[in-house]
Parts: C-alpha cells; structure tokens; sequence
C-alpha cells in the first residue's frame, strides 16, 4: 500500500520537520518507508533516513508501507497529513 503526496512544509523535511515526521511515524503501529525519485527508500521513523533524502517543499514523496489493512491505511493518512500541512 502506497500514497503519493507533495510536501508542503515550507522548509522541506529538514531539521525540526523531519523530526517531528520521524517522531509521528515512529508512532504508528506499522512500518513505512518515504522515497523520492532518484533517491533511495528510507524508513520513515529514521532521522538520518528522512534528512538524507532531502525532500524539499514542493517535493513529492511516496509513503508506503508493506500492510494492509485498516492500521496500514490510518498510518499513511496520518503520515500524509502531516507532509501535507504548511506550517508545523
């Protein structure tokens, strides 16, 4: 299961967004990845994952997630909220 969504954070996933990302994906019951294109995939729930895909407002990103099932799908709304907000 996957979503695509285009970062809205002003200042990209960098420095204090990408640690509050890190922290809420850390906090949902399954597993997800963030990719871009021409970057690897990265675990979501990994600060130095998330800071070197250097995903810039403006960016799309894929959140996914190897689950499926109810707990999957809310992980990756509320993952994709978060991205999808302009301000933190």
């Amino acid at each position: 299961m996957e979503r695509t969504v285009t970062v809205a954070i002003a200042e990209g996933l960098h420095a204090r967004p990408a640690a509050l990302f890190v922290a809420e994906a850390g906090k949902q019951p399954v597993p997800v990845t963030l990719s871009k294109e021409g970057a690897e995939t990265v675990d979501a729930a990994s600060i130095l994952g998330v800071m070197t895909l250097g995903a810039a407002a403006g960016d799309q990103v894929v959140l996914a997630t190897e689950t499926d099932g109810v707990e999957a799908e809310a992980a990756l709304d509320a993952l994709a909220a978060f991205l999808e907000r302009e301000t933190i």
